[in-house]
């Protein structure tokens, strides 16, 4: 038998999803990829599933004149007619959302139930672009002079290149995708080297729908890469915009290079997220929230809990509450329905687990709960609790991609408040309180200062509808719903005169 899991009769399903032992990494109307081959493998057990044929630097080549020449066609199909394209790619993965979801389990390691909802976020952001498609537009302003109109004109970028990263290999590329495309422009995609599998899968999902409608595949091209392509994107002028989802690491030399050639960026950086709980909380809430946004996806959300913010006359027992909740999370195949926690998404992420608890001890933390990695195939670790440590110590302002939760103990509001604006990322942030006046502190200019702002619930499980993204060094970008699309798109202020006179503004004479 083979040693991909692909040919193992278990994972058959693969095929639904047009997969082979061996497949292009590249799309731009065709398929293809002469580069490196990289094989993908299971976080849940580090067996090799299939293989793909990465994109090299003259396919990239072709692939943006490719994609840029189909723009030509697509910018001129008017804004309800590419709704409807979105629409029907939408459709397309609802069809295969259990078999698409299934692949993302495999391939990135988040459990079953989660990569079905991611693939439901996309179709989400589908059916949102389809509204916007009779939505977007500017206002017309009043002008001063007579016989004259003043209006806004929003027109597509052109070319959209999309970076995505491992921890949502689906919906992120769908948040940009659907909007993007609904506004006109047309997609380079370069997923995660990790994940390159359900790159390919999502990709002819996407594929079938435009050659049906006789549209140039090249509108939602694809190519396969490691840093290569993605500095490669973030260099060329010819992409109009580069939207990064990443670490802030990466994505601070990204927004370097863009800037560089003073190209637009759309930034989705790291989070150091922290849930608030004051001394009024309901801990029927609290406690479900501080589990499933800290121990979801195995601790590798962008908008994970990292500190959990405790007011001292609580600490103690939601210490112990939230403890006992972990050592209740049924881990296992990530797979398998009944699974709440599955693995990391790689062997180094499980050396910068032990390297984190490693310094969390040595500036002065308890683990209370977890720490270990476990004896089981794979790339499991043990969801951990760590106490003791200061609101400013070094390793709670480090961003680790891992099942970490710090539990912090405050006195005063404005302690709390404090604490929560100090790390450099500003992506998600909740309080758990009952004191109305408290929550419109935290809503307020001296409240939180992060893009998500949250009051009795998670710091993560965003909804599709509202903006998402953060400040400071979670990059500023803003993707998905509210007035997103405006990322997408150039606006022009034209002043039409339909009068016979030349009046100018600010009643200037110049005669």
């Amino acid at each position: 038998m083979s040693a991909l899991l692909i040919n193992q009769p278990k994972y058959s399903w693969l095929k639904e999803l047009g997969l082979s032992e061996d497949n292009p990494g590249v799309y731009n109307g065709s398929w293809g990829g002469s580069g490196e081959v990289i094989t993908s493998y299971c976080p849940a057990n580090n067996e090799p599933i299939a293989r793909v044929t990465q994109a090299t630097m003259a396919e990239y080549e072709e692939t943006v004149q490719k994609t840029r020449e189909a723009w030509k066609m697509w910018a001129d199909i008017p804004a309800p007619k590419r709704g409807e394209i979105v629409r029907q790619i939408g459709d397309a993965l609802r069809k295969k959302i259990n078999v698409l979801g299934s692949l993302v389990s495999l391939e990135m390691g988040k459990i079953y139930v989660e990569g079905v909802g991611e693939v439901q976020e996309y179709v989400d952001v589908c059916d949102y672009a389809v509204g916007l498609s009779r939505m977007i537009g500017g206002p017309m302003l009043p002008s001063e002079r007579p016989g004259h109109a003043l209006i806004e004109q929003w027109n597509p970028v052109g070319l959209v290149g999309i970076i995505t990263a491992f921890n949502f290999p689906v919906a992120v590329y769908g948040w940009n995708n659907a909007i993007a495309l609904t506004c006109g422009n047309v997609c380079l995609w370069k997923g995660a080297p990790t994940t390159p599998l359900t790159s390919v899968a999502v990709s002819k999902i996407v594929a079938e729908v435009l050659e049906r409608n006789n549209l140039p595949g090249a509108i939602c091209s694809m190519a396969c890469g490691g840093a290569d392509i993605g500095t490669a994107m973030a260099k060329d002028e010819r992409v109009d915009l580069v939207s990064f989802t990443g670490s802030t690491h990466v994505g601070k030399m990204v927004a370097m290079m863009v800037q560089d050639r003073f190209g637009r960026k759309l930034l989705e950086l790291g989070g150091n997220n922290a849930i608030i709980v004051f001394e009024d909380a309901d801990l029927s809430l609290v406690v479900p929230s501080a589990v499933f946004a800290s121990v979801g996806t195995a601790g590798q959300r962008c908008t994970t809990t990292r500190r959990l913010m405790l007011h001292e006359s609580l600490h103690d027992a939601v210490v112990e509450r939230v403890a006992k909740a972990y050592k209740q999370v049924r881990i296992g195949d990530p797979w398998d329905p009944t699974t709440l926690y599955g693995p990391l998404h790689t062997k180094q992420a499980v050396d910068q687990y032990l390297a984190a608890i490693e310094q969390a001890k040595q500036q002065g933390g308890t683990v209370v709960c977890g720490g270990k990695v476990m004896d089981r195939p794979g790339n499991y670790v043990e969801p951990t609790i760590i106490t003791g440590l200061a609101h400013d110590a070094a390793i709670v302002h480090t961003e680790t991609f891992v099942p970490i939760l710090y539990v912090l103990k405050f006195n005063t509001e404005e302690e709390a408040f404090a604490w929560n604006n100090e790390v450099q990322q500003g992506l998600s942030s909740s309080i758990f309180t009952k004191d109305m006046g408290r929550v419109f502190r935290w809503l307020g200019p001296k409240g939180s200062d992060c893009g998500i702002v949250n009051v009795n619930i998670p710091t993560s499980g965003a909804e599709i509808g509202g903006a998402f993204g953060g400040e400071k060094h979670t990059g500023g970008g803003r993707e998905s719903g509210s007035d997103s699309w405006k990322q997408y798109m150039r606006r022009s202020t034209c002043t039409i005169n339909y009068s016979k006179d030349l009046p100018l503004a600010q009643g200037i004479k110049f005669e």
